[in-house]
Order: structure tokens, then sequence, then C-alpha cells
């Protein structure tokens, strides 16, 4: 973990045209919520004492890095200059969340993300297309809506799942104790999770490297432009507009 000094010798390395020009900051790379609030907030002051156009600071978070902070904490930290939060709730179905070892809960995540709202910062979170196979794909994308919809975030990302060699889930599917989704079934749940979104002022986009179709829009407004192209590329079954396997990328 790196604090506040080593974030000041980084910045202190660069020519103070390129200070002078910062406007965003990402803190890399694992869930840097997880540091103490003192020590966060330290390396915000950091940077905004030296990037003078510095407008919004970004940040990985899990829920249950949010579990640690008070909700004056939170609001705090947005002040000091936190602006967005990204964070993986991967699904909203709590036997999904068990079995892939997520740790909490759905109702935690939702909580978590609430707070995060409520302190007045942005909130970009990401699921995973395919996550329960074709199995349980309809119950996935339900909960992942309910789920969704209840936090209501500016910002959703969906991904889909990729199977690596060499990894338990491999080992599942090589036994057909899992039954990953085809292209087209992947669309059909993203279908699914789009139907049942009801999000106020949300950005939705399945641009990640990982996913089938690049789709996106602004929802509710764009939600039956969404729609209506998912439906004509399912029910023609035109393949023709989807990445090739080999060029999706973790």
């Amino acid at each position: 973990m790196r604090g506040a000094k080593a974030i000041e010798d980084d910045l202190a390395a660069l020519p103070q045209r390129i200070l002078e020009n910062v406007t965003r900051v990402f803190l890399a790379d694992g869930n840097a919520l997880v540091m103490e609030s003192d020590e966060l907030g330290a390396v915000l002051e950091v940077l905004h004492d030296r990037l003078p156009r510095l407008a919004r600071v970004g940040i990985y978070g899990y829920a249950k890095d949010v579990t640690t902070k008070t909700s004056e904490e939170l609001r705090e930290l947005h002040n000091l200059g936190l602006g967005i939060v990204y964070l993986g709730i991967e699904t909203g179905d709590d036997e999904l969340l068990q079995w892939v070892r997520k740790g909490i809960s759905s109702r935690e995540n939702i909580e978590a993300c609430t707070r995060i709202r409520d302190a007045g910062i942005s909130l970009s979170l990401t699921v995973i297309l395919g996550l329960g196979g074709k199995e349980n794909s309809h119950r996935h994308a339900i909960a992942t809506a309910r789920a969704l919809n209840a936090i209501d975030p500016e910002y959703v990302g969906a991904l889909t799942l990729m199977i690596p060699d060499g990894t338990p889930l491999h080992g599942m599917v090589q036994r057909g104790e899992f039954l990953p989704m085809a292209p087209m079934e992947i669309l059909e749940e993203l279908r699914t999770l789009v139907e049942n979104l009801e999000l106020t002022n949300c950005v939705f986009r399945t641009n990640h490297a990982s996913n089938y179709l690049p789709i996106g829009g602004t929802l509710d407004e764009d939600k039956e432009g969404i729609l209506s192209i998912l439906r004509r590329i399912i029910d023609e079954g035109d393949e023709s507009m989807l990445r090739p396997q080999y060029t999706r990328g973790l």
C-alpha cells in the first residue's frame, strides 16, 4: 500500500507542464478504498495541492471496504475530491455471489453502494453476463436488474464471463458441472437484464473487450433503442455483428 509520501514523490518526478494539465487521476490498482480514511484523505490532499486543474479522483472499491468507513468519513473523502468509485457487484443473486466466493451478499452490496451515493460520490458498477451459466441465466439477470434498480447508479458496465484454462471453473466445464453460454444466449440474458432495468439517468455500456456486442446508451432514455438492436440480432440469429471469439479478452 502506497501512501501520500509515495504519491508526492511520483508527482515530484513529473514535469510541471504535465502537472498543470492533469484533470483526472485514478488511484490504482486494487481496491484502494480499503485504505484508512485519514490515509486516503492525505493522498487526496497531495493530489489537489500539486494538480491545479484536477477535477476528479477515481478509485476501485469493494462493498466491505465501505463498511469500515462512517458516512461522515465518506462525505469528507468526497469533499477532498473523491469523485467516483468503480465497484463490481457481479450479480444480484445471493446463491451465485456465494458460489463465486464474492464474500458479500446482494443486500450488503446495495447498502454499501447506497452509502457511497448518499455521500455525493458517483458510482460505476460492473456486472458479469453468463456468470450463472445456462441453468441460472434468467435468475441471474432478474436478480441483477433488481439490485441495480435499488442502487440507481450513474454508470453500469456489463462484462461477459471468461473461463481461462487451468481455473477451477474451467475444470467444472470439462466435467460438465457448468454449462457456459453461447454468444446468442449471452445476448438473450443481456436483453432480459435491460428489459428489467428501471434506472433514472444511467450510462449503460457493454464495451468491455470480453463482450460479444459493444452497445450502450443512457437508461431509461435509450432503453427501447438498445432492446430493438438486441431483439433484431437475436431474432435473425445474425452473428456477423458479434466479436469473434479470438478477439475477446479479459
